[in-house]
């Protein structure tokens, strides 16, 4: 049967090709020199806000959170098994190593000397308490025959 050639899904079929090579060869190779960046959900209550970060197999000292300049640092490093540990050699490797850094803005309403941070069965939950935001400032509106005097201050 003959087909019509379209320039576009040769094009299309060469990429998934060379992206399924790339995938191939990046689980054949062993990364630990590389990053990666976890999964993280984050969600609000009336008092404050969560982050939930998913890091299995790290433990409290391979992970620190900062918060500075209104900006809400994570950052960590999964290190990979070392020839001691196992007997043999690697077939496969799909999970991540290395390190990582997940940043975000925190908002003005974040009080960032409250802040908490808790790892427990893989997951970092770092709690963000809310403090109550500041009420804008009204400001007097004064009509023309109210202006103070063009002079300066009273000597």
């Amino acid at each position: 049967m003959l087909s019509r050639w379209d320039p576009f899904t040769e094009i299309a079929r060469l990429h998934d090709q060379l992206s399924r090579a790339a995938a191939d060869f990046e689980g054949t190779s062993l990364a630990s020199n590389s990053s990666f960046a976890p999964a993280v959900d984050i969600h609000e209550t009336k008092d404050a806000f969560f982050v939930a970060v998913e890091l299995p197999g790290l433990l409290a000292e391979d992970v620190s959170v900062t918060a500075d300049h209104g900006v809400l640092t994570i950052r960590g490093e999964r290190k990979l098994a070392t020839k001691d540990d196992h007997q043999g050699r690697y077939q496969r490797i799909e999970r991540s190593y290395g390190t990582f850094t997940r940043s975000f803005s925190l908002p003005q309403t974040v009080d960032a000397d409250g802040l908490e941070a808790d790892l427990a069965d893989g997951v970092l939950t770092v709690k963000l308490p809310k403090r109550s935001a500041p009420e804008p400032k009204r400001i007097q509106v004064r009509g023309a025959g109210e202006r103070p005097s063009k002079a300066g201050p009273p000597s």
